[in-house]
């Protein structure tokens, strides 16, 4: 390995992948979604890139510990008991692995997504 392995998210240019969520998940809207991934570690278990999604709320069940931080945008991230937490522009968080609820986009959101999917068993 040497400094050209470096992956610089500014100068790096992934394919963008344009996608719609499965009818089951969505609640409301038509959000559709593009993610950049920028990198994967060789081991399949570690992910990073940028995601977009339009305005919609869907539902989400992490299997993966996720680290994010909004670009632009707003979004509404919601627990199955109804507790919420309000993201915009600047905040930075994780979601653990487990974590079930909806993630609802209220201005077309952008984040910098840091995942780590841990082995099963």
């Amino acid at each position: 390995m040497n400094i050209d392995d470096i992956i610089n998210f500014n100068t790096s240019t992934p394919d963008i992948e344009r996608y719609s969520l499965a009818d089951e998940k969505v609640l409301s809207g038509k959000p559709s979604q593009e993610l950049s991934n920028h990198y994967s570690s060789p081991c399949g278990q570690f992910h990073t890139g940028v995601w977009q999604g339009d305005k919609g709320r869907w539902k989400v069940e992490y299997t993966e510990h996720e680290y994010c931080e909004i670009l632009s945008g707003t979004s509404v991230i919601r627990c199955d008991d109804g507790k919420e937490m309000r993201v915009t522009e600047g905040d930075r968080f994780v979601i653990p692995a487990g974590f079930s609820g909806t993630w609802e986009v209220i201005d077309t959101c952008k984040k910098v997504y840091v995942i780590f999917e841990p082995n099963e068993g």
